[in-house]
């Protein structure tokens, strides 16, 4: 699946930008040129060669705070996505053959977390845990887990009544071999998909609880953070605001156009895709013939 997504031109250029995000994550605090949380008596400085993006209105060095807090976004956000994979997808497929009474009950549990409003349930819970981005990531993560528990779901009841997995079980097999060996390549390629697109939707979640000041102490630096400090001097740095807001978008748009080539290559699209490719280069043989006798 990795070659197929890399042969498209927009799974090319996901993964150039979440890899670059990644590497922001692992070497950002590394790469930050000043201590992001040593104040100044420049405060609200203009870009200069010693701010390459200004500071902020305690003199802080911006761009070491964009990069210090890259870290807590990109870890954020996927402690939501693998949070919500562990929670939603093995429950999923499970609920096909663990019979009726464990089917009912996660289905009446994912009925109840859809209705719950994610943001508002983390910050409830943040205000009875105390506040730390970790617990907040986890909660969220669960609750954005039916998306994961409705697509792998939905992937193992295409294969459960397929004649070699019914042929499987009644030779002997265990539901942990089916599993393994059948259903998971017929789920994997929606979870990806899933996977991809919530690492966006995680991306969107940390920003939005550090902009409101949940989940991370002050004054430990991230996106959203950044984001909201730079929104009450616009008066004198209107363009504060675009660095982080930028990173933010760029990531998710990221995220995005992964998913959309992940679900290009796989599935039926993806033979179709792999068939025409096929097609196009038989047709450019045929026009182009191999020399006959050495001679072109």
């Amino acid at each position: 699946m990795v070659r197929r997504v890399l042969t498209l031109t927009s799974g090319r250029i996901a993964v150039v930008i979440l890899t670059v995000i990644a590497l922001l994550a692992i070497l950002g605090p590394l790469l930050a040129p000043q201590d992001p949380l040593t104040t100044g008596t420049d405060t609200l400085a203009h870009t200069s060669g010693a701010h390459w993006l200004g500071t902020d209105y305690l003199g802080r060095d911006v761009l070491s705070r964009l990069l210090d807090g890259s870290r807590v976004s990109v870890l954020g956000s996927l402690e939501v996505a693998l949070t919500a994979l562990v929670a939603g997808a093995l429950p999923g497929i499970l609920s096909v053959y663990l019979g009726r009474a464990f089917e009912w009950v996660t289905l009446r549990l994912t009925d109840t977390l859809v209705a719950l409003p994610f943001l508002l349930f983390a910050v409830a819970v943040i205000a009875l845990l105390g506040n730390g981005i970790t617990q907040a990531m986890l909660v969220t993560g669960v609750l954005v887990s039916p998306l994961f528990y409705r697509v792998a779901r939905a992937a193992a009841l295409s294969v459960a009544r397929s004649p070699y997995v019914e042929a499987a079980l009644i030779s002997g097999a265990s539901i942990g071999w089916v599993v393994r060996h059948h259903v998971w390549a017929k789920v994997l390629p929606p979870i990806a998909v899933a996977f991809a697109q919530t690492i966006g939707v995680g991306f969107v979640i940390v920003s939005s609880l550090t902009f409101l000041g949940i989940g991370v102490q002050p004054p430990a630096p991230t996106w959203g953070g950044l984001l909201a400090s730079d929104l009450g001097y616009l008066d004198q740095q209107p363009w504060a605001p675009v660095a982080p807001a930028l990173l933010i978008m760029i990531t998710v748009w990221a995220s995005n156009l992964l998913a959309d080539a992940i679900r290009d290559v796989s599935g039926e699209a993806g033979r179709a895709l792999a068939n025409n490719r096929k097609a196009r280069a038989n047709r450019l043989d045929e026009a182009d013939p191999a020399p006959v006798g050495g001679v072109s």
